[in-house]
């Protein structure tokens, strides 16, 4: 499982540990994912996303999964969360 967000693609990055004595030693800054259960309203079925802390706050900013899927870009998203997103937006639009 790779160490990314499944819908902001936040992934690790690299940098310095900068010692004291200002010795400098490469390390990576690993995003802070998390496994969460998030629930579609239109759907009333819980889905699973591996995503950043980030991404969560921005979710509930929205109003919820439903609605952030969809506003986010389809470019953005990994396979499972377009996934999640085809099954909401074809309920919205058969309802």
């Amino acid at each position: 499982m790779s160490r990314k967000c499944e819908f902001t693609q936040k992934g690790p990055m690299s940098g310095n540990n900068v010692s004291h004595a200002h010795n400098k030693t490469r390390r990576r800054f690993l995003p802070n994912l998390n496994e969460v259960t998030l629930m579609s309203e239109t759907l009333g079925k819980s889905f699973k996303f591996r995503i950043s802390s980030a991404a969560l706050r921005t979710v509930d900013h929205r109003g919820g999964l439903d609605q952030f899927l969809a506003k986010a870009r389809d470019a953005d998203l990994s396979a499972n969360a377009l996934k999640a997103k085809k099954e909401i937006m074809m309920a919205r639009a058969d309802a």
